[in-house]
C-alpha cells in the first residue's frame, strides 16, 4: 500500500501519512509521495488540505534506518529534496492547510506539523523537539516556526531539552489551534477543513501570503502590502458575492474565484 494516501472530497484534498508500522516516519519515497500530492492541491477544485496519519501517530519524523543506510539518499539530499520542499510548498500553497495531530508529532513531523496554517491535535497527541537526543538540530523550518509560535525561551528550551509537550499543553503555549477529544477529533478536525473549503479561497490565500511577510516588513511596508493584497481580494468574485449576501441578508455562496 502506498505510503500517502490521498483523496479528494467536498473541494478538500485529505491527504494520510501511510506507515503506520513506523509511527509514519519519512522514508525517501514517503517523502516524494507527500511532495506529489501537495502538488496535486494546486488544482482549482482543492479549496482546502487536510493532513494526519495513519494509526497511533501523525509522524515520528525521519526514519534513522534510511538516515545511516549506506546507500541512502544521505543528510544533504533529505533536507534539500525531502523536507524542505515539503514545508516551502505547505507555505506556498495558495490555500488553507490543516494539519490533524491524531498522536504524537515528532522530529521533522512536528514542524511540518507546525508549518501548517491550523493546527488541531487530539488530547492524547503530543509534540515532541526530538533532534537534540541524537545530537541534531532542528530542522524542516522548526528553528523559524516556533520561536514565532511561542517566543524564543520556550522554543529554545523545548529544542535543547526534548521535552515531550502534550497537546492541552501546546494549545495553552499557542503552539496549536485547538485540542479536541479523542473520540470526537476526527469528526471535529474534519468540520474545520469543511468550514475552510466553503469560504473564499483567494481570500484565505492572500492572507496567508500577507502573514508570511509580516516576518520580515517592517510595520510601514505591512500596511503597504495590506493595501496591495486588499486590492486584490476586493476584486474576487467571493468579495462581491460576500457584499452581496451581507446586503440581501443571506448566507453567501462561495466558489473559490
Amino acid at each position: 500500500m502506498s505510503s500517502i494516501l490521498f483523496e479528494l472530497k467536498d473541494s478538500i484534498g485529505y491527504i494520510t501519512l501511510n506507515r503506520p508500522d513506523k509511527l509514519n516516519s519519512f522514508n525517501r519515497e514517503m517523502a516524494l509521495l507527500l511532495q506529489e500530492k501537495l502538488d496535486a492541491c494546486k488544482a482549482k477544485d482543492v479549496r482546502c488540505v487536510y493532513i494526519t496519519g495513519m494509526g497511533k501517530a501523525f509522524s515520528a519524523g525521519q526514519d534513522l534506518a534510511e538516515v545511516v543506510d549506506p546507500n541512502g539518499p544521505g543528510m544533504t539530499k533529505i533536507l534539500s529534496e525531502h523536507y524542505n520542499p515539503i514545508v516551502t510548498r505547505i507555505r506556498k500553497l495558495e490555500k488553507p492547510v490543516v494539519a490533524a495531530i491524531n498522536g504524537v508529532a515528532a522530529g521533522a513531523g512536528a514542524n511540518i506539523a507546525l508549518c501548517c496554517d491550523v493546527v488541531v491535535a487530539a488530547q492524547s497527541a503530543s509534540f515532541l523537539q526530538a533532534f537534540s537526543k541524537i545530537g541534531l538540530i532542528p530542522d524542516s523550518g522548526g528553528t523559524h516556526t516556533l520561536p514565532r509560535l511561542i517566543g524564543w525561551q520556550k522554543a529554545s528550551a523545548l529544542m535543547m531539552l526534548g521535552e515531550k509537550v502534550p497537546a492541552t499543553e501546546a494549545e495553552r503555549l499557542g503552539m496549536i489551534y485547538k485540542v479536541f477529544p479523542d473520540e470526537s477529533f476526527a469528526a471535529d478536525a474534519m468540520k474545520i477543513a469543511t468550514t475552510l473549503a466553503q469560504m473564499p479561497t483567494k481570500g484565505l490565500a492572500y492572507t496567508k501570503q500577507i502573514l508570511c511577510m509580516s516576518f520580515t516588513n517592517t510595520f510601514d511596508e505591512q500596511l503597504q502590502d495590506e493595501d496591495v493584497y486588499q486590492q486584490r481580494a476586493a476584486s474576487t468574485k467571493d468579495y462581491k458575492e460576500g457584499v452581496a449576501a451581507f446586503l440581501e441578508k443571506r448566507q453567501p455562496v462561495f466558489k473559490g474565484e
